[in-house]
């Protein structure tokens, strides 16, 4: 297995790099790092054009099994419409926060990636097993308990999504949703997952009927709800961030999970973005295959 790290966003603390390095290493793997990884230019990884040259070598080079992210932040909106790679085969992408526009990218090309812990997290977590299997292609089963805005039921379909305000970011572009979606074939409809870190109550509401008022939300199959870490419930809006969410969903049948521990917290749960997942939720909880 030989995974490239590279830095396409935001600057991260060479430590971390290495500590994920010597990890990776310990497990027989081979690792090397884009020539900007380490870079800063203010609060980048380099300027747009090292960062994007390290991108586009790091998923060009066929000797390259996973590309691993080291950090997000911002900076990949600054050159993702220039980013073109002349292959039917990529490496594996892993990562989350601002990857999610790579993710996008990759979910265009009908390809799969892995929503998942980068640098940092991958140092300092105690226990890295599960990355290492969902890396190397193990099935990913997660049975979670219930949450009382879920909605119950039954759907299969590819998993897409990622940061909340990333894909916000994103509507009306090339690499939005509903792009991914129309790309879709035989008219699937899609499980989407969301999460997000430090954002307004409101604002994570007014992200919500965007999705609605553009039609998105009612072109999808199933709904994962994540980690909303650091934001904090507003009394004014006169409910709770998951009940936002809800209302934005409440006309549509399909089934809804709350509570999924995947984003920006303590934990991480690895997901299979651009694969066919089963969510199955009932009154005693709820099970996720990717």
């Amino acid at each position: 297995m030989h995974v490239r790290i590279i830095s396409p966003s935001g600057a991260i603390d060479p430590q971390y790099i290495l500590q994920a390095s010597s990890l990776m290493q310990s497990w027989g793997w081979q690792v090397s790092q884009g020539d900007f990884a380490c870079s800063r230019v203010g609060r980048f990884a380099g300027t747009a054009g090292q960062r994007l040259g390290d991108l586009h070598n790091a998923l060009s080079d066929s000797n390259v099994d996973v590309v691993l992210c080291a950090r997000g932040g911002y900076g990949l909106q600054q050159i993702i419409d220039a980013l073109h790679v002349d292959k039917d085969t990529l490496p594996l992408l892993v990562g989350f926060s601002d990857i999610t526009v790579l993710h996008q990218w990759y979910a265009l090309k009908h390809l799969p990636s892995l929503h998942a812990d980068m640098c940092k997290g991958l140092s300092t977590t105690e226990d890295a097993t599960l990355w290492k299997k969902a890396v190397e292609g193990e099935t990913l089963h997660y049975d979670l308990p219930a949450h009382p805005l879920n909605r119950q039921g039954e759907v299969e379909g590819r998993l897409i999504g990622g940061n909340l305000s990333v894909l916000y970011g994103l509507q009306g572009t090339p690499f939005s949703l509903q792009q991914v979606i129309t790309g879709m074939p035989n008219d699937d409809k899609p499980i989407l997952f969301i999460e997000d870190i430090a954002e307004r109550h409101y604002h994570i509401d007014r992200m919500m009927r965007n999705f609605k008022m553009s039609g998105l939300l009612e072109q999808i199959g199933g709904l994962i709800v994540g980690e909303w870490t650091d934001c904090e419930d507003d009394p004014l809006m006169g409910c709770t961030i998951e009940e936002t969410i809800r209302q934005a969903v409440q006309e549509y049948p399909y089934p809804v999970l709350f509570g999924f521990p995947a984003g920006h917290g303590d934990k991480n749960l690895p997901l299979r973005l651009g694969s066919n997942c089963s969510l199955h939720i009932d009154e005693q909880g709820a099970r996720l295959v990717c």
